[in-house]
C-alpha cells in the first residue's frame, strides 16, 4: 500500500464524497474537497479534517483556480476522487428537454473532464510525478434506469474517459480507474426505500447498502501503489435489481 499523501475529493459537502473524504483523512491522506455552496464547505472546513474551496466544476475556470490554489498549497496532488455529480428527474426519452439535458452532460460529464484534465496536467509535471484518479461512474454506466436517458448517457461517456485517462496516463505513472456504485444508502437515495421505477413501469422499493463499504472500496483503489490499478469495481446492494432481469 502506498503512504497517504494529498488527495482531492470533488462533491465533498454530502453524500458518498463527504463520506469518502472523511475516510480518506482518517487513513492519513491531507484531503482537500471542493462544491458549489460556500455554506457547505465552510461546515466541512469547521470539523477541522479537509480543506475546502468553493468551485462550480462546470466551469473549467473555476476548476483552474481550484487546482491554482493545490498547486500553491501543496505544489502537488497524489489522488484524485472525482465525484462531483447529479440526478435528473425522470422523463420519458421523447419528453427530455435539453436544458435537462445539457445540465446534465456539463455536470457529469464536461464537470469530470475538466477536474481530470487539471489534476492529469498536475500529475505529469509535479516531482516525483504521477499520481491516480478515481472516476464515480455508476451502474447507469452499464444499465440505463428507465427514463434517465441523460443521467445513462454521461455516466457511459465516464467509461470511456476512465479509459482515454488510463492509456494517456501510462507515460507519466498516472493510474486512473473507476468505481461503479449501485444503491448506496445517501440523502440522495433514501427516495428508493419508498420505490423506483422498474423497466416493467412498476414502482418497487429497492434495496441498499451502508456508505461505509464505498469508502472502504475507494481508500483500498487509493492505497495501490502506482504501478497496480483496480480498472473498474463495483459495488452494489447485492439485491438490487441489476444482474439478470431483475
Amino acid at each position: 500500500m502506498t503512504t497517504a499523501g494529498f488527495a482531492l475529493v470533488t462533491g465533498g459537502t454530502s453524500g458518498i464524497g463527504k463520506a469518502v473524504a472523511m475516510g480518506l483523512a482518517e487513513a492519513g491522506w491531507q484531503v482537500t474537497i471542493c462544491g458549489r455552496r460556500a455554506d457547505l464547505v465552510d461546515a466541512m472546513e469547521r470539523e477541522g479534517r479537509v480543506r475546502g474551496v468553493v468551485c462550480d466544476v462546470t466551469d473549467p475556470e473555476s476548476v483552474a483556480a481550484l487546482f491554482a490554489q493545490i498547486r500553491e498549497r501543496h505544489g502537488r496532488l497524489d489522488l484524485v476522487f472525482n465525484n462531483a455529480g447529479r440526478f435528473a428527474p425522470a422523463r420519458s426519452f421523447g419528453d427530455l428537454d435539453v436544458d435537462t439535458w445539457r445540465e446534465m452532460i456539463d455536470t457529469n460529464l464536461n464537470g469530470a473532464f475538466y477536474v481530470a484534465r487539471e489534476a492529469f496536467r498536475l500529475m505529469r509535471e509535479q516531482a516525483p510525478r504521477g499520481g491516480r484518479i478515481i472516476n464515480n461512474g455508476s451502474i447507469s454506466a452499464y444499465v440505463p434506469r428507465p427514463q434517465a436517458a441523460s443521467y445513462t448517457a454521461s455516466k457511459h461517456a465516464i467509461t470511456g474517459l476512465t479509459k482515454a485517462i488510463s492509456l494517456d496516463g501510462r507515460a507519466y505513472d498516472i493510474a486512473c480507474g473507476q468505481i461503479d456504485i449501485g444503491n448506496a444508502a445517501t440523502d440522495m437515495t433514501s427516495q428508493m426505500n419508498s420505490g423506483s421505477l422498474q423497466a416493467n413501469g412498476t414502482m418497487m422499493p429497492e434495496p441498499t447498502f451502508d456508505v461505509t463499504h464505498v469508502v472502504e472500496a475507494v481508500r483500498y483503489m487509493a492505497g495501490l501503489p502506482l504501478s497496480a490499478n483496480v480498472q473498474f469495481m463495483t459495488v452494489m446492494a447485492t439485491n438490487m435489481p441489476y444482474i439478470g432481469r431483475g
